[in-house]
């Protein structure tokens, strides 16, 4: 399963209807759309709906939704799975002017 959550450094709280997309690379096709959806009250998008598979994906978070005057209006975070069975849960921590993001274990 891969999951994120979005939480606005600046208030100290997470950030709600922030849209998100999930890309997968496939080799002869390049980045082709698996998921999306907007964050919730706790700034999470728990579930993109696919399960993954052993391959790259790329999230993509349109900040400039939430922070429209961001310094950063798209943050891309680029990422392998490598064990299909694994939770990859990636926290993204932002304000107008950065950002910041792991693999959550």
């Amino acid at each position: 399963m891969i999951s994120t959550q979005v939480v606005d450094t600046a208030l100290g709280q997470p950030a709600e209807r922030l849209p998100v997309v999930l890309d997968r690379f496939h080799t002869e096709h390049g980045w082709q759309q698996v998921g999306h959806g907007l964050t919730d009250g706790n700034g999470e998008i728990p579930d993109f709906g696919e399960p993954p598979a052993a391959a790259i994906y790329r999230l993509t978070y349109d900040v400039e939704a939430y922070f429209p005057e961001a310094f950063y209006p798209t943050i891309s975070v680029t990422f392998q799975v490598r064990d299909a069975g694994e939770h990859h849960h990636l926290p993204l921590l932002i304000s107008r002017h950065g950002y910041s993001t792991y693999k959550a274990v």
